[in-house]
């Protein structure tokens, strides 16, 4: 076996260090030899929604926050980065003594965000915070997109459960793992992903495949015998003719009363038609409380046409759509320096500028209690509404206090999606969420424009 074979496929967290663009570390060595050491402000955001979004929901930030003050290297890890003969000796010596020292400011997880308004800010001296780039985007970046489809199919599938069937097609193991996490903090019911519910508290859920039943040469044989190993399960009837086989189930629980079963779980065909007369059935035979599950290429758009259409579907389970955000894949995170040594920093290039200093987002309700907008703020001003930034990490130590527990994160969440304008809580675009910037930024940021003028004519 190659030693390529033989190496780990997942970091540990002491290789998080290394975790990281190599242009991070070329730059932090170059602040490091030139002695710049002042304080920087970087903030994380987006500029642009994507498609087919109207919000996007905040994961991830708090729980990198909580990474970036173990972040460290080894003996191991310096001896790796002396094999790329990049580095001086002292260089390398300053990494093995390496402690985050800054400032975290982030959002409360599963909080709906918008363009141009941070997820978090790092203060630190400027290496310390540009070593962190990589790694925090790459965090933030697939649990808020994960997330983000995973509140979609919540709200489509009002009220009824949705599960996470994702993992087989998702894109590595580290990513389906740390999916379960922000499908819980969306408020999924549950993922057929056990490592996953196992890491994070998620209900572990699941059924059979229609292997099951085929390696039985009588499809009855398999059902029963699956439902009196595991009462109140859910029982796959679409292998072959999925009338016929509920038909059949109903007259096993007439023979034997004791049967329980918890529900069906359609896949394939027309599931609207199917589970209508599915539930005709049951129901006429005095079994109301055998659900109707479904899944089997399903995403939010889909489940929204079933229910409009009258299907008495109880819950849903989803794997491609979801794992794969498959129609909405990516979001263009930025990590862009707003601040350095007191000074506002700005990147000025066409369609891709960000806005210089150190901020907070206050969002405003209406008396109804439906949030109205957001004023986006330096950090020192205040404005109408509540603010969403908050400390996470000071002085390099890890605030748990701040940290709300995996339920707290969901019902705040819940909770807030709820009061967002219904048309953006639709599946379809809906007109931009308000976010009015302050006049003290756009002061800031013209005093920016001013000394990078005074500098290009210098």
């Amino acid at each position: 076996m190659s030693h390529a074979m033989r190496g780990k496929e997942l970091p540990d967290e002491e290789d998080l260090g290394l975790l990281t663009d190599l242009y991070e570390l070329t730059m932090i060595q170059a602040y490091w030899a030139k002695g710049m050491h002042d304080t920087a402000t970087f903030s994380l955001f987006f500029r642009k929604l994507p498609a087919h979004r109207n919000f996007m929901l905040a994961c991830g930030q708090q729980y990198a926050a909580h990474l970036v003050t173990k972040l460290h290297f080894g003996e191991r890890q310096i001896d790796k980065l002396r094999r790329l003969d990049m580095f001086d000796n002292d260089f390398l010596d300053w990494l093995a003594h390496f402690r985050f020292t800054g400032s975290i400011h982030a959002l409360p997880e599963g909080t709906p965000i918008f363009p141009h308004e941070p997820l978090l800010e790092v203060e630190a001296p400027i290496a310390e915070a540009q070593l962190l780039e990589s790694l925090l985007m790459n965090y933030v970046h697939l649990e808020t997109v994960l997330a983000s489809k995973a509140s979609r199919l919540v709200l489509a599938a009002e009220g009824r459960p949705v599960v996470d069937f994702g993992m087989r097609r998702m894109h590595g193991i580290d990513a389906a793992v740390r999916g379960v996490r922000a499908y819980r903090v969306a408020g999924l019911a549950g993922t057929s992903n056990v490592l996953g519910a196992l890491t994070h508290d998620l209900p572990a859920n699941g059924t059979m495949a229609h292997s099951f039943i085929q390696a039985h040469d009588n499809e009855d044989d398999a059902l029963l015998g699956f439902a009196r190993q595991y009462p109140g399960t859910t029982l796959l009837v679409d292998t072959y003719d999925t009338v016929e086989a509920v038909k059949r189930l109903i007259a096993a629980i007439e023979r034997e009363p004791t049967l329980d079963i918890g529900a069906i779980r359609l896949d394939s065909g027309d599931m609207g038609k199917l589970a209508r007369q599915c539930r005709q059935l049951l129901d006429d035979a005095g079994h109301e409380h055998i659900r109707i599950t479904a899944s089997g290429g399903l995403d939010e758009y889909r489940i929204q046409q079933l229910l409009a259409g009258g299907a008495p579907i109880d819950g849903f389970g989803v794997g491609t759509a979801l794992g794969a955000a498959s129609d909405a894949p990516c979001l263009e995170l930025a990590y862009k320096l707003t601040e350095y040594a007191g000074k506002p920093r700005l990147k000025h290039s066409p369609g891709k500028h960000s806005l210089p200093g150190r901020k907070q987002i206050y969002r405003e309700r209406r008396s109804t209690g439906e949030f109205m907008g957001d004023h986006l703020t330096l950090r020192d001003e205040s404005a109408p509404g509540t603010p969403l930034l908050a400390a996470i990490v000071n002085d390099g130590v890890f605030l748990p206090e701040a940290l709300g527990s995996p339920d707290q994160a969901r019902d705040a969440s819940r909770d807030a999606v709820a009061s967002l304008p219904a048309a953006l809580r639709g599946l379809d675009s809906a007109p931009a969420y308000p976010v009015a910037i302050s006049e003290r930024i756009h002061e800031r940021r013209r005093e920016a424009e001013v000394r990078l003028e005074l500098l290009s004519d210098g």
